[in-house]
């Protein structure tokens, strides 16, 4: 009988124990394979678009150490996100509001040829558009309406920028 029992340890040894060993070792490369090797902190450029109502857009260029993804990720959960790979990461972000430049150096105006136009500078002064917008008809202007465009209508906030537009709208030239 102990002969019979000291066969069928044996036979399980030889059979059984090979079989767990081997889910073992899958087991071990499944884990080697989901289990990323960290080899330190993440650098990566991380760019910053804003894109205001005047259609302008500025460009804010970081380089981040990223310690935590999570923490990473929370930092920028106001911006959507554009691109990404390993390198650098792209983030926009649309800005109620217009731009930094037309507040600091907008002008509208007319070009030569009544297109009513944004200008970097006041419009006598400058050729620099910003912004064009649409053909007017200079005939249907008052005069003192006319002479305003022709030295420049400052741009300061959002609701001037949109009031300008809306009234000069009405004189828009026929198709």
């Amino acid at each position: 009988m102990r002969t019979l029992i000291r066969v069928i340890v044996c036979l399980a040894v030889v059979f059984i124990l090979p079989s767990f060993s081997g889910i073992g070792a899958e087991l071990a490369e499944e884990n080697k394979e989901a289990v990323q090797e960290v080899t330190g902190p993440l650098e990566v450029t991380v760019i910053l678009e804003r894109v205001y109502v005047d259609g302008e857009v500025s460009e804010e260029i970081l380089k981040e150490t990223i310690l935590s993804m999570e923490d990473f990720w929370a930092q920028y959960e106001n911006w959507n996100l554009v691109h990404q790979d390993e390198d650098q990461v792209v983030f926009q972000q649309h800005i109620d509001d217009i731009s930094p430049l037309l507040k600091t150096n907008g002008y509208f105006g007319l070009t030569e040829d009544g297109i009513l136009t944004i200008f970097n500078g006041k419009p006598e002064e400058s050729d620099k558009v910003i912004q064009s917008f649409f053909q007017i008809d200079t005939d249907k202007l008052k005069s003192y309406e006319h002479d305003l465009l022709k030295k420049g209508i400052k741009v300061g906030t959002k609701d001037e920028y949109i009031n300008v537009i809306e009234t000069y709208k009405t004189y828009t030239s026929s198709p």
